[in-house]
């Protein structure tokens, strides 16, 4: 051929009805480590122990203060039309079967909180993006390296927040859609 042919590249975009399948079909099991992120099935970052013990001490504060008034997720998914992020805790509208009938949608989503370390530049500029287009009320970042917690408020549909903190240890915060529930960054780290 004397012209030289360009061929266009694009990723296959999966649907979350085609990803919930592959889950169902067990192609894709609890053993492997991924999530949808606008329509890509995308490998989660290896979880620490630092990690692990962070996620575990935030499960035990956000259930002992919001008791009965939210449920707690840990890493489980909640469904945007075309992602299912698993956060490490997500506080949701109390739902009598607990989500068994169909996962939590933005809708249902009080805050969502990503514990990072080695993920914080895609914690901030994947998943901040993503849950700001989704109409997340509240995100926060807690920063391991930072040893500090990044407050994401008021969703813009351009995918950023109109209201971004960074608290320290000695700040104190209250979760916006759970009024008289405050948070000591320090029960956080």
């Amino acid at each position: 051929m004397g012209n030289a042919m360009s061929l266009l590249r694009t990723n296959y975009r999966f649907t979350v009805a085609e990803y919930e399948q592959m889950i169902e079909f067990g192609i894709l099991d609890e053993n492997r480590p991924v999530e949808l992120i606008r329509g890509e099935i995308v490998t989660k970052m290896p979880i620490g122990d630092r990690h692990a013990a962070t996620v575990d001490r935030c499960n035990r504060i956000f259930n002992r203060k919001i008791g009965d008034r939210a449920i707690v997720r840990v890493q489980n998914p909640i469904r945007f039309p075309d992602s299912e992020p698993e956060t490490d805790i997500s506080l949701v509208q109390p739902h009598d079967d607990f989500y068994e009938s169909a996962k939590p949608q933005p809708a249902d989503v009080f805050l969502l909180l990503e514990v990072s370390d080695t993920s914080i530049e895609y914690d901030r500029d994947v998943k901040g993006p993503l849950y700001a287009q989704a109409n997340i009320v509240e995100y926060w970042i807690l920063n391991l390296n930072d040893d500090a917690l990044e407050v994401y408020r008021q969703p813009q549909s351009n995918g950023t927040y109109a209201d971004v903190r960074i608290l320290r240890r000695g700040d104190q915060i209250e979760i916006a859609a759970l009024p008289g529930v405050i948070v000591q960054v320090a029960e956080l780290l």
